[in-house]
């Protein structure tokens, strides 16, 4: 059993947010980041097992920005 999962979170194209768990096929999106929690928290409960769903959701947050030369 793994104490934590993270999740790496990124913009979605179509707005809101996407997250996808780097060590396992978890993922989940929304249109806002408390939604996306809570999305989080039941991707994770419904993939693990009491006795092996990790303590810690870690959130890695990825941002793309474009700016003029």
């Amino acid at each position: 059993m793994d104490s934590e999962i993270i999740f790496q979170v990124h913009d979605s194209p179509e707005g809101g947010f996407e997250a996808k768990a780097l060590s396992h096929s978890i993922h989940t999106e929304a249109d806002s980041l408390d939604e996306l929690r809570d999305m989080i928290r039941d991707a994770v409960a419904c993939h693990f097992d009491d006795a092996e769903r990790p303590k810690v959701i870690r959130l890695h947050f990825v941002r793309e920005e474009i700016i003029a030369a």
